[in-house]
């Protein structure tokens, strides 16, 4: 039996090829149209800025995830949790070219990091202002879920201000929610906007969900990255104290004209610690630190900044009936 051949004709009107007229358009072709032009030119824009990252270990097995190049210069966010213990980073542009990275610096706190490679002068992407971001509007991600490079999903931004908790323990604020797909391998690549503007960086799923996705929002992505690429690190205070959130007794509250609800329970302190030798002890509360009320444990950790490393903090306590004030001074969070 001969194949059937289909011929491809030209036509100067709109009747079809039999003669007949042609069928009306939708009326929503021309938004679909512009939808995928919008979505189509953002991704031309970005593409050549994404790359693909392979990682071995000395003792743990190799693993893969995304990136995007920042500068012209060669330095690439990733998520932390992509490149951490790696032993070797080896990275693939989307023009072909692959070599090694060498890691500039590692924020697990915020789960990102930055590797460099010498790449020459190279494509880079631009940061948008993450606190203009609005629900509803197109998020397109770019990476390499499963090892398929250059794999683009696009949804929109279905939330603001949600929080995350990395892998060290802390919590990351402001984060951006997505239904923009995400499968393994699309951590620290890039969630941009229509104009391929990075808003964030896509560093999370929820396993037994569908279209729930997270990524850290841009204007942490460029704080840290600003920090990693200065020091190799951030910066942070800290008290030397284990807390853990506590409802706080109404009866006790009252007795001190307390607002909030909750206070950082001190759970353990550590000997030698700003915390101990501002005479801090277990069993406390913590309600207040310099005016602002600390009713979380993700509070306190929000408030410990870089800034009060060796300044004198003043501190509102509660000890079983007791309100007591005293002055701490935060050392530097160590190294890990």
């Amino acid at each position: 039996m001969q194949p059937t051949i289909l011929s491809i004709s030209n036509h100067d009107d709109d009747s079809e090829p039999g003669g007949g007229p042609s069928p009306a358009r939708p009326p929503d072709a021309a938004l679909l149209d512009a939808y995928s032009q919008t979505v189509a030119g953002a991704v031309e824009k970005v593409r050549a800025a994404v790359v693909h990252i392979e990682v071995a270990g000395n003792d743990a097995p190799g693993g893969s995830g995304s990136g995007f190049f920042i500068s012209p210069d060669g330095y690439i966010v990733t998520n932390s949790h992509v490149v951490s213990g790696a032993s070797t980073i080896r990275v693939f542009l989307a023009d072909g070219r692959s070599m090694d990275a060498d890691l500039v610096g590692d924020d697990p706190e915020t789960d990102l990091a930055v590797v460099r490679v010498s790449a020459g002068e190279i494509e880079h992407l631009a940061f948008a202002d993450s606190a203009t971001l609005r629900p509803g509007q197109i998020a397109i991600a770019i990476g390499s879920p499963m090892g398929f490079q250059q794999t683009v999903t696009a949804g929109i931004v279905s939330g603001l201000g949600r929080s995350l908790r990395a892998r060290s323990g802390r919590q990351i604020e402001n984060v951006v929610q997505t239904d923009a797909a995400l499968n393994p391998g699309n951590s620290g690549g890039p969630l941009v906007n229509s104009s391929g503007e990075v808003i964030g960086v896509n560093t999370a799923i929820i396993p037994s969900a569908q279209g729930i996705c997270f990524a850290i929002a841009s204007n942490i992505v460029r704080w840290v990255a600003g920090w990693l690429i200065k020091d190799g690190r951030v910066r942070r205070s800290h008290l030397g104290l284990a807390g853990r959130t506590v409802p706080l007794v109404r009866r006790v509250a009252r007795l001190h004209r307390i607002e909030q609800e909750s206070g950082v329970l001190v759970v353990a302190v550590e000997q030698g610690s700003p915390a101990a030798r501002a005479g801090l002890l277990e069993g406390d509360v913590l309600i207040s630190m310099d005016n602002q009320p600390t009713p979380r444990v993700d509070t306190l950790h929000r408030l410990l900044t870089a800034d009060l490393i060796g300044e004198g903090v003043r501190l509102v306590v509660l000890r079983r009936l007791e309100l007591r004030r005293m002055v701490v001074l935060p050392g530097e969070t160590p190294r890990r």
